[in-house]
């Protein structure tokens, strides 16, 4: 499954003895899949708002406040 459509109609239900709908169920593939569209999705959000600073900076990564990698990737 790759599409989140794909993942949501996998959706079980589980219902009460009254016929109530209580929790879903997902299998742990449309899980996987469902949390890698969550994350994909905040990805482009951070991108997004990264080259919306940059612009404003106008395209200077210094002036946005960007760090330099390779002054900084020792700490990671």
């Amino acid at each position: 499954m790759t599409n989140v459509t794909e993942v949501l109609k996998s959706a079980q239900f589980v219902v009460d003895a009254s016929g109530k709908k209580t929790a879903v169920q997902l299998s742990v593939a449309a899980w996987e899949a469902l949390l890698d569209w969550i994350e994909d999705r905040e990805d482009e959000s951070i991108f997004r708002e990264a080259m919306s600073q940059l612009r404003e900076a106008g395209g200077s990564p210094e002036k946005a406040g960007w760090l330099d990698w390779e002054a900084v990737k020792e700490k990671f």
